[in-house]
């Protein structure tokens, strides 16, 4: 079969011939039709996540979605021919094993999820990865509910879908985004509010302030946002360190939590919002062939929303 790896630090991905993969008793093998391509994937190759990779050559993708092909003896939960998606994980493929830039990949029984019906392939790969962190920061760390005032800092591909599932689940949503094209998107969704500068948001006494940015200056802008026992959320990572008003955090009694990735019941609840037309990334596809190149536009910031590739 067919598979794009990662061979060397600084390399770009080589389309490579290899053995397909047969499943041991507690895995499933999966034909994959959709497969995401995340600014992880860029961080593999240029040494920034590198050290993660057990071994080279390896096999990249770790937002997959597609149809069992072939089950091991021990498998109870699923069958030949049913549509699953593999949620992104640490110990999952693509990052701890041979992931989804191929035509099979295996994956362990307990890290699948079931495809409902109606949900597009490519859909459903995103809903993997940046779906599944963005609903797990909402509705878990965020612990938003129908009435919850909700503000979300940076709308790129996970804010987006961020405030999508504040909207579904009945919150008020008000935006900081810089980037004009994207305020534009959030106007369309139909939030109460769009800024540019979270700044702009000062006194709005709001309940939740999730910030999919993560940098020194929004966290204070979300800070003075925030009601009086309010909650920000930490999800985005643009500075690996950042200074806290101590005092504002204090007298406030503001409560900071961090958010990464989700769960297995979290990617099932963003999958039935996608096929209840809830919740959408914007996605723009690619072929197989595309893959290598399809990195190389990530790295170059040539992407507005997920890049995935659907193929098989």
């Amino acid at each position: 079969m067919h598979a794009w790896q990662f061979t060397d630090l600084g390399a770009p991905l080589t389309l490579t011939e290899t053995p397909t993969p047969v499943p041991a008793g507690d895995e499933v093998r999966i034909s994959v039709r959709a497969a995401g391509l995340c600014h992880s994937d860029v961080g593999f190759l240029d040494g920034t996540l590198t050290p993660l990779l057990p071994f080279r050559p390896i096999t990249l993708g770790h937002e997959i979605a597609g149809v069992v092909s072939a089950a091991g003896a021990d498998v109870t939960d699923f069958e030949v021919g049913q549509k699953v998606v593999v949620p992104a994980a640490i110990e999952g493929p693509g990052t701890s094993k041979n992931g989804g830039f191929a035509d099979e990949v295996v994956v362990l029984e307990r890290l699948v999820v079931a495809m409902p019906d109606g949900v597009p392939f490519d859909q459903a790969a995103a809903a993997t990865d940046a779906g599944l962190t963005s609903y797990h920061a909402v509705a878990v760390q965020g612990q938003v509910t129908s009435g919850t005032r909700v503000g979300i800092v940076g709308f790129g591909g996970l804010g987006s879908l961020g405030a999508q599932a504040a909207l579904a689940l009945g919150a008020s949503v008000v935006v900081a985004e810089r980037n004009e094209h994207a305020r534009e998107f959030a106007r369309d969704l139909g939030v109460d509010r769009v800024v540019a500068d979270v700044d702009e948001l000062a006194g709005s006494d709001l309940d939740v302030v999730l910030d999919f940015a993560g940098f020194g200056a929004t966290i204070d802008g979300a800070m003075r946002a925030l009601r009086r026992g309010g909650r920000l959320v930490l999800v985005g990572l643009g500075e690996a360190r950042g200074e806290i008003d101590l005092q504002a955090l204090t007298l406030n009694e503001i409560e900071v939590v961090g958010s990464q990735a989700g769960t297995k019941e979290d990617c099932a609840a963003v999958l039935d919002l996608v096929r209840d037309a809830k919740l959408s990334s914007r996605i723009t596809t690619i072929g197989f062939d595309e893959i290598g190149e399809g990195i190389g536009r990530l790295e170059r910031g040539e992407v507005v929303g997920r890049l995935v590739a659907t193929f098989g």
